[in-house]
């Protein structure tokens, strides 16, 4: 995959934001999008021998629309600034993410803004077996990869009902949003070694995603 290519396009598209723009252009956009694909479906190949659990997501599965949803967010450009997808795509919500971006690039996985019931099933597992969580999250090359939890705007200041103040995972149990984030610089993406670095990156982050997978189905 030809990144710089893929940034150049990127560049082009946010100094041109319409679709006047885009439909000279949609061969080009149409040839940067199929080698994304290409290349995600590469990685999906490799992840799945890494991962017995994985579920195959083809690119094109996987891949986001690089439009803008106008419907919703009227002030938003026409245009993402992004290339993105979801890997491991078992469940929308706990998929392994990757966006490639002129702003902002990142690996990231984890629930976002769980339902109800997801969000029940998941409290219930710390509830149940929280210091293994504890353990994931706190190992030294989890802390150097990811940091701590994406920061959770919509954390309860209370304690969640049915839970007590006192419990020695209410800190946990207060979240709403369960996931981390690896950021990536242009320099990351332009390596050779890249799609090494997502493999190594997706290895450290499997402990915590499949704690939550298996919180969601048992």
């Amino acid at each position: 995959m030809d990144f710089k290519a893929l940034f150049q396009f990127l560049q082009d598209l946010q100094n041109n934001n319409h679709k006047e723009w885009m439909d000279v252009n949609r061969k080009h956009y149409q040839a940067i999008r199929n080698a994304f694909i290409q290349w995600l479906d590469e990685l999906d190949t490799k992840l799945a021998t890494i991962d017995s659990d994985y579920y195959p997501t083809p690119g094109r599965k996987g891949i986001n629309r690089i439009n803008n949803n106008l419907l919703f967010h009227p002030n938003k450009p026409v245009y993402k600034d992004h290339f993105a997808a979801g890997l491991d795509q078992k469940s929308k919500q706990g998929d392994f993410y990757i966006q490639i971006g002129i702003n902002e690039s990142e690996l990231a996985g984890g629930y976002w803004k769980p339902n109800n019931k997801l969000l029940s099933s998941i409290r219930e597992a710390i509830d149940y077996n929280g210091d293994e969580l504890q353990r994931i999250i706190n190992k030294k090359s989890f802390k150097n990869t990811f940091g701590d939890l994406y920061p959770d705007k919509d954390k309860l200041k209370t304690t969640p009902k049915g839970y007590s103040q006192d419990h020695e995972h209410i800190d946990l149990l207060r979240h709403k949003t369960f996931a981390v984030i690896h950021p990536l610089t242009k320099e990351d993406i332009l390596e050779q070694g890249f799609t090494d670095k997502v493999i190594e990156v997706y290895q450290e982050m499997l402990p915590f995603r499949r704690y939550f997978n298996e919180a969601v189905t048992v």
